[in-house]
């Protein structure tokens, strides 16, 4: 028997949006669009008459914005939304707001000619839809901790370059995951954090601005030359793959235009390849929610070096393809929910001390 096709709506306040993304996703038989909206109000009555398997979202419409919308749709129906940003910096900002607030994935709005910017991006906007269908949208994040401020923050960090790191691998429901578990660490984390989050150019910056606001630790974006240093997290840059090399100072961040690997740049794989063999049993490996493989077999090198793996399990992942594709093939010694991966990374950090 045939599965039943994926029920998705659209919402979009432009009229051209709201014909070509429908003709983009039907081209997959397994995908059929119920139906269209303008903004969040009538969106809100569409989605209790046809029920919706998945809804696309624009964030900046008039009446009642994506935020707003967003909110609605997380207290009366838990039904997963992909959010369609525009690549300003206003939309970046509320991207990331929303996606804190439990939207699990997004795409950018191409620049230029939409029919053939669509085109382009329609094969990863398929994938996306077939990959959140299952998954709900995960109740908003409650942010009241105390941010130290850069003054603190500085006047306690080691500068002494890290003889152990943490590497994370994460895509889809990764700024939900990482907006739980890094403001959980504390300023003295006793290891670096190397981070790829698939997200493109401009994202990571504001990302990684965002978390450095709310956690104890230093986040920022990755530069070539970054020292790794315990209490500090580099997140990859959009569209830039996140290596680490030995200097005569210490181990430090390298960035490269190599090609894609496994269709992503930033990669998983190469973080993780590179860190087994500069640090070895010092590297402990998380990969966390998200959809594909990339960072299953650079886990695998990271477990032969030595060094420790862990996974997010699936009941706290948004998508469980790159934990579960690790899992299966041996290379994960812990699963844990999200919830208790930063105290077990601190006791693994403490223990390697």
């Amino acid at each position: 028997m045939q599965d039943k096709p994926i029920k998705v709506l659209v919402v979009d306040d432009s009229a051209l949006m709201r014909k070509l993304l429908p003709l983009v996703m039907e081209r997959d038989p397994g995908i059929r669009v119920v139906g269209t909206a303008m903004d969040g109000i009538f969106a809100l009555k569409k989605i209790r008459t046809l029920q919706p398997d998945v809804i696309t979202l624009d964030i900046l419409m008039p009446r009642m914005d994506g935020l707003a919308t967003l909110q609605q749709i997380i207290e009366e129906f838990r039904t997963p939304v992909i959010l369609v940003s525009s690549l300003t910096e206003e939309g970046a900002q509320l991207t990331l707001k929303a996606l804190e607030m439990g939207a699990v994935d997004f795409i950018t709005k191409p620049k230029g000619d939409l029919s053939t910017g669509l085109e382009r991006i329609g094969g990863e906007l398929i994938a996306k839809i077939r990959a959140v269908a299952r998954a709900t949208l995960r109740k908003p994040l409650s942010l009241s901790l105390p941010h130290p401020s850069l003054a603190s923050k500085g006047s306690v960090r080691s500068l002494t370059s890290a003889d152990r790191v943490v590497v994370i691998g994460i895509s889809t429901g990764g700024p939900y995951a990482l907006t739980t578990l890094l403001p959980a660490l504390p300023i003295h984390f006793p290891a670096g954090l190397l981070i790829v989050q698939h997200m493109p150019e401009g994202f990571t910056t504001l990302f990684a601005e965002r978390l450095d606001q709310i956690c104890e630790i230093q986040v920022k974006e990755a530069e070539d030359g970054d020292l790794i240093l315990p209490g500090r997290a580099l997140i990859a840059p959009g569209n830039r793959h996140l290596q680490v090399k030995r200097m005569p100072l210490g181990i430090i961040a390298e960035l490269s235009d190599d090609p894609d690997v496994n269709g992503h740049r930033p990669s998983a794989d190469i973080l993780f390849t590179s860190v087994a063999s500069h640090f070895g049993p010092k590297a402990v490996g998380l990969i966390m929610t998200g959809m594909g493989s990339d960072g299953v077999e650079g886990m695998g090198k990271i477990r032969a070096s030595g060094g420790t793996t862990l996974a997010q399990s699936e009941e706290s992942c948004v998508i469980f393809g790159m934990p579960k594709g690790a899992i299966e093939r041996g290379y994960v010694q812990k699963v844990l929910p999200l919830e208790e991966l930063a105290r077990s990374l601190q006791e693994i950090c403490k223990e390697e001390e």
